[in-house]
C-alpha cells in the first residue's frame, strides 16, 4: 500500500530528520514538515530524500516508520 511520506524540518538530537507517514499520530504540523512523496515503504521514502537532500541524514518514526527506526 503507498502512503505519503514526510519528514519534520528540525533534527533530532542526532542531527536526523525524522520520517512520518501522512497517516501517523506525530506527524509535524503543515509548516514544520517536507513532503517526500508517495511510495510503498519507508526505506523507498527515505532513499528519495537522501537523494533529494544528500546532506542531510534521516530516520524512520518509532510509530509509523518502525522498520526504518535507527532508535
Amino acid at each position: 500500500m503507498y502512503k505519503n511520506y514526510y519528514f519534520y524540518n528540525y533534527v533530532d538530537s542526532k542531527g536526523r530528520h525524522e520520517v512520518h507517514t501522512g497517516d501517523c499520530s506525530y506527524l509535524p504540523a503543515y509548516e514544520n514538515r517536507t513532503y517526500i512523496g508517495l511510495y510503498s515503504s519507508c526505506s523507498e521514502a527515505i532513499a528519495a530524500a537522501k537523494a533529494k537532500y544528500p546532506l542531510k541524514s534521516f530516520d524512520g518514526c518509532y510509530f509509523c516508520c518502525k522498520p526504518c527506526h535507527k532508535g
